[in-house]
């Protein structure tokens, strides 16, 4: 691969903040963790949602950091890779593009649900729900493959319909269906007999482990950073203000259907299915659950498109570098928009394998949801790990956005608190009937550092230097002017 292929600059801030936006998705960061985190730590789970913001401002400073020394595309991977090396790289970024790619199946199926319901589909069985899901799939490489315009039109629209779906109708909520007292924030789920410590490192770090999927994705505005005009200025602005919106958002939203809730005793213990939609058809009535519903979907799509987007970018960073077989049919851009159109069908054809064996084997979406929260974890502990032992050997050259001397402690509490979230997410502690799926997420690291291990070893001869991908980006965005 003598020349590196070069992807076009049409994104603004306002489309990097979009982007990752709905990547987080206040509707599908609340609605997939509110039912969960409630029945495993009561109403009191709702301060979760600050010491995890806190954690991950921590991460996201110094994403920001790294994403304004080297916006590239593929963010995680390409940190790692300048920071550590290649081959350190290399698994952070594999760990990171399965993730995506895992995250992207599992929300088109949490959309097959909201579908389902809107098309008035009452208990649908698996197989339904991965024929929507399926279409969900399709429809969505659809746009991706229609181009950056349309990328950004769907952004946008979720956008809107995300804050009428969680601000609106929060307000709403709190002015005319309140229904329990602030006091219902400091009671805990473990039980009458539960003291404080007993709540606090058990069901309340259950519900820490739950809200954390809540507060990923803010790194996706540079998973495009090589598609958005002055990247080194933008997207450190882009990974901070979309992680400070999304917890006001999210947090926001939270407390109304916590004090909105009819009876709290019956969701604490599991006896409601579905709280936030039990919630919002008891306060405003079944014909305005609907509208809302479809609202929902919008929100998962417009997740489930950035999701799609960002892996498909990962994948065709490691092509651009020869890091994957076919590297060089995976890394050809397409089209007046010079779109990674392989890379984004690679996506859409694992997205149906994983329908399908959401068929044949069962209860996968589980062990999906697990692995994903845990993923993502795993995947920042690599540039972060990577950016402390630099900072140690006092090798790294600040860039635009630096914390100057703050700069190694933050990053260091970011390690510590990445290493404690992640193992309080993979720790197999006893929460599903079939054994094997609280050990989801030690499984999938086993099979991926197996998988890994063997297509890195064909491809490592073949990996273009670092340096000579930077090159051809500088004399491209030179002769562009």
């Amino acid at each position: 691969m003598t020349e590196p292929q070069v992807l076009r600059r049409e994104f603004s801030l306002w489309s990097a903040f979009a982007f990752a936006f709905a990547f987080i998705s206040p509707i599908v960061a609340l609605y997939g963790i509110f039912g969960l985190a409630l029945s495993a730590a009561g109403p009191s789970f709702w301060w979760g949602f600050t010491l995890v913001f806190a954690g991950q401002f921590l991460v996201a400073l110094v994403f920001a950091m790294l994403v304004s020394r080297w916006p590239l595309e593929g963010s995680i991977y390409q940190w790692s890779r300048r920071l550590l090396g290649t081959t350190y790289g290399w698994f952070a970024g594999w760990a990171y593009m399965w993730t995506l790619v895992i995250a992207m199946a599992t929300v088109a199926l949490g959309a097959a649900g909201f579908a389902a319901n809107i098309f008035g589909i009452e208990e649908p069985s698996g197989t339904t729900l991965a024929l929507i899901a399926l279409v969900i799939l399709l429809a969505g490489t659809a746009v991706n493959l229609a181009g950056r315009q349309a990328l950004k039109i769907f952004m946008i629209g979720s956008i809107i319909a995300e804050v009428i779906g969680s601000v609106v109708l929060g307000t709403w909520l709190l002015l005319f269906h309140r229904q329990n007292s602030l006091s219902v924030l400091f009671t805990g789920g473990g039980g009458a007999d539960t003291d404080t410590l007993a709540y606090l490192t058990g069901p309340f770090m259950l519900a820490v482990a739950f809200i954390g999927w809540s507060f990923v994705g803010f790194e996706s505005a540079g998973s495009i950073a090589e598609e958005v005009h002055e990247p080194r200025r933008y997207l450190p602005k882009a990974v901070l203000f979309s992680l400070a919106f999304i917890f006001v958002v999210v947090a926001y939203s939270s407390l109304a259907i916590i004090l909105a809730i009819p009876d709290l005793d019956a969701v604490a213990q599991g006896a409601v299915a579905d709280p936030v939609y039990e919630t919002l058809t008891t306060a405003l009535g079944h014909g305005v659950a609907r509208p809302v519903e479809v609202m929902f979907v919008i929100g998962f799509l417009a997740s489930f498109l950035a999701l799609q987007t960002s892996a498909s970018r990962v994948i065709w960073a490691y092509a651009r570098d020869g890091a994957l077989p076919a590297a060089g049919a995976l890394a050809q851009l397409r089209g007046p928009a010079r779109i990674p159109v392989v890379a984004i069908g690679v996506t859409t054809v694992v997205g149906a394998a994983l329908f399908l064996l959401s068929i044949v084997a069962g209860d996968i979406y589980s062990l999906m949801v697990n692995f994903t929260a845990g993923g993502f974890y795993l995947a920042f502990l690599f540039p972060l790990i990577g950016f402390v032992v630099v900072l140690v050997r006092r090798a790294w050259t600040p860039a635009n956005f630096s914390l100057g001397r703050a700069t190694l402690p933050v990053a260091v509490v970011a390690v510590v608190w990445a290493v404690l979230q992640f193992l309080n997410i993979a720790w197999p502690r006893v929460a599903f009937e079939q054994r094997y799926l609280d050990w989801s997420v030690w499984i999938g690291i086993a099979v991926l550092l197996v998988l890994g291990t063997a297509i890195l070893a064909t491809v490592r001869s073949r990996i273009v230097e670092a340096a000579v991908i930077e090159d051809g980006i500088v004399e491209e965005d030179a002769t562009r002017g």
